[in-house]
């Protein structure tokens, strides 16, 4: 029975996607890069993040979350997650909206656009199990795919 895992999203089989990796036998989180290029702005008041597609869905248990987290790096070159850790549910995975294809969300800290290289590890995935509270009664079901909940 399959647990957790990558799958090449949707309209991204024929890019040279790769999945994620674990570097050491003791890291925590899976590396993923870029699927494109991407060209992240200095920093405004007012502006929006700048999604950077993965080309990558993942799958987990129903009991189970995964968070998309910025590496230790990053901030050192300026480039920090605007939601700081992005949190995607199990019924994420093969939305109908998206395939359940996930991005990394970035700002730019820097003076200078900051160039992201398809290839270019821009983050890393760690997955985790959730506890539910004796008085849980969530039946609502996933329609869409990112941001959906927020309705």
């Amino acid at each position: 029975m399959r647990q957790r895992g990558f799958e090449i999203a949707k309209g991204w089989e024929d890019k040279d996607i790769h999945l994620p990796v674990r570097k050491t036998k003791y890291s925590a989180g899976y590396d993923v890069e870029a699927a494109e290029d991407v060209v992240i702005p200095p920093f405004k008041l007012g502006q929006k993040p700048v999604l950077i597609p993965t080309g990558l869905k993942a799958y987990c248990m129903e009991d189970e979350y995964y968070m998309l987290l910025n590496r230790s790096g990053g901030p050192k070159k300026g480039f920090v997650m605007s939601n700081s850790i992005g949190i995607i549910d199990a019924d994420y995975y093969e939305n109908e909206s998206n395939d359940g294809h996930f991005f990394f969300q970035y700002y730019n800290f820097n003076n200078e656009d900051l160039v992201v290289h398809k290839g270019d590890i821009i983050g890393q995935v760690i997955f985790q199990k959730f506890l539910l509270v004796d008085s849980d009664q969530a039946e609502g079901k996933r329609t869409g795919g990112f941001g959906s909940t927020d309705k």
